[in-house]
């Protein structure tokens, strides 16, 4: 864009040196011999010469705008757990792209989604508010419109960015194709019960993993983004989420093939039959269970799945690493924000289940990474970041107001040294899709300790202590020494959810 603009100031210079040639010397030099000036060239002169001015300040301001609001890429992947990561400490996934985001960024050790579904998570995240709040899930029909009015996609576009979205938009919206200037809303295809549910998009006239095109979809759109606006992507990796219909659950573009071939991953966490017989009976028939025997019912059908659940994770940080490249590529990279986060979390065989959905945490943490080019400090925060948290950091760094509905907070500040969630202690965590193979359920976490119940059995509340307890084992919801915190955790519960119902738009 500069230099287009350079060059046609240029032309209107060269044009008013040869409509002028006679107020100028020969030599090219700047002095005018005003002597010899009439009325037609004073005119004509002032004319030219206050076009070249606007053309200049056009310039000058189109560059500042630039440099004042930064490009905005929000990556968000299906199913990839907190710890799903190199840099959170798994020292057998392979994950160089996010690992060096992270170490250049802020990365948050305990972000949580609000409801571990992505249906839920990503209306949460589309509008800033909890699923109490919002009210949308699977089987509510559409998202309602005043709740779309107040997304950030639909203000961040009337406010002047030039937006975009690839991948799973995971909520049910027909107005979709209104949403971003430029968009493209899929996800697996459920009518194949095989490897094609991955395959099922072209780029030229090859078939590729939906990870690659999703890649290649946000390398055009940097490409072709109008250079006088700022823009915001949003991109939605359907990986590292199993194919649900197929008989193999989890599949990958070639090149991975033989990524982790060699290694032997460790037995799961809390295994054992003791602990998946803790669970309350509806759980232990329902679609986590179904799910388990899916995927990790015998030693080598987890080796496999988890196995396939890492190798689509990392062809996800392939992609990122080529995005990276192409922001560099554009002179993009200094001015341009990455926010990284997962939908929700994961079991992989913890208490013999598989999936998300309940309360604990396999379900609740996902990973999440601010970086900023223009702020690069590396910081690792311990304090709760939430989903809800997203729109709000996206308004920040675009410095646009924050609308009051919203329930989240900028992340922002942190990226300048700052600690907007110091005093952030708690938060709801609900699953309130009502349907018989899932167990609906809430609760409050806060830092140190997690209340839940299940809304349809209301006797049943677990308590832990997750300060002494990470894992979740020891319920101390019947322990008569805990009956203060429990009271305590359940009255809060109650109040805090009372407030979101009642927040409720129209």
């Amino acid at each position: 864009m500069k230099e287009k603009a350079l060059k046609n100031m240029k032309e209107v210079i060269k044009d008013i040196r040869r409509r002028t040639k006679h107020i100028f010397n020969l030599e090219g030099k700047t002095r005018i011999l005003i002597s010899r000036l009439n009325g037609r060239d004073i005119k004509f002169f002032t004319r030219y010469m206050a076009l070249v001015i606007l053309i200049f300040l056009s310039i000058s301001f189109r560059m500042l705008a630039q440099d004042e609001k930064p490009n905005i890429i929000f990556i968000l992947t299906d199913d990839q757990r907190w710890d799903a990561l190199g840099f959170a400490g798994n020292k057998l996934i392979q994950t160089p792209e996010m690992d060096r985001l992270a170490s250049e960024a802020a990365y948050f050790q305990n972000a949580f989604v609000t409801t571990p579904i992505c249906a839920a998570s990503r209306a949460s995240i589309l509008t800033g508010m909890y699923e109490r709040t919002h009210g949308y899930t699977f089987g509510q029909g559409e998202i309602k419109q005043s709740y779309i009015d107040l997304s950030y996609p639909m203000l961040l576009k009337k406010s002047g960015y030039f937006t975009g979205f690839f991948g799973k938009f995971g909520v049910d919206y027909k107005g979709f194709d209104q949403l971003f200037d430029v968009g493209e809303s899929y996800d697996r295809n459920g009518g194949f019960k095989d490897r094609r549910g991955y395959f099922s998009k072209m780029i030229d006239k090859d078939t590729v993993h939906l990870t690659r095109y999703t890649g290649q979809k946000a390398i055009d759109f940097i490409r072709e983004s109008p250079k006088e606006k700022p823009f915001m992507l949003s991109l939605s990796f359907s990986a590292p989420h199993a194919h649900d219909p197929a008989e193999k659950q989890y599949f990958w573009s070639h090149e991975f093939d033989t990524m982790y071939q060699d290694l032997v991953i460790p037995e799961p966490l809390i295994k054992e039959d003791l602990y998946f017989k803790a669970l309350p009976e509806y759980v232990q028939i329902g679609e986590n269970r179904t799910r388990w025997y899916w995927r990790f019912d015998t030693p080598e059908k987890y080796q496999n799945s988890v196995k396939g659940y890492y190798r689509m994770i990392s062809e996800v940080d392939s992609e990122i690493g080529k995005i990276r490249k192409a922001l560099e590529e554009n002179n993009l990279a200094k001015n341009t924000v990455i926010i990284l986060m997962g939908d929700n979390g994961y079991f992989l065989g913890e208490r013999q289940l598989a999936g998300k959905w309940l309360m604990y945490e396999n379900s609740l943490r996902v990973p999440l990474i601010i970086f900023d080019p223009r702020n690069r400090i590396h910081k690792k925060v311990e304090e709760i970041a939430l989903n809800i948290d997203v729109p709000s950091t996206i308004f920040d760094f675009a410095g646009i107001t924050i609308p009051i509905a919203w329930q989240g907070r900028s992340l922002a500040p942190v990226l300048k040294g700052k600690n907007p969630l110091r005093d952030r202690s708690e938060f709801i965590t609900e699953h309130l899709w009502e349907v018989d193979i899932i167990a609906s359920s809430e609760g409050l976490r806060t830092t140190r300790w997690k209340y839940f119940r299940y809304r349809n059995d209301l006797k049943h509340e677990e308590l832990y202590d997750l300060k002494n307890d990470p894992q979740e084992i020891n319920n101390l919801a019947e322990n008569q020494i805990y009956r203060k915190k429990l009271v305590e955790m359940r009255s809060k519960f109650d109040l805090m959810a009372k407030d979101l119902e009642s927040k409720k738009l129209q």
